[in-house]
């Protein structure tokens, strides 16, 4: 019986660890700000607008081919 109370606790100081590891790590992470968030949100949604309207361009394009061909 002990064997198993020795597990139990070794397994228990491996999850102490590990979460103790989890918070260092994230105390050392720098968090952007509000204004940058706002700012990598906008690049990212003009980047999207751009690409569909790039495939949305394209699509038009290779339907009056195709419309051409026919």
């Amino acid at each position: 019986m002990p064997k198993k109370k020795e597990k139990k606790k070794n397994i228990k100081k491996k999850k102490e660890g590990f979460f103790k590891g989890i918070r260092l790590e994230l105390k050392k992470v720098t968090w952007p700000s509000k204004k940058e968030v706002f700012k990598y949100s906008m690049a990212t949604l003009v980047f999207c607008i751009v690409v569909v309207a790039f495939f949305q361009i394209l699509n038009l394009g290779l339907s009056v081919v195709k419309d051409v061909f026919n």
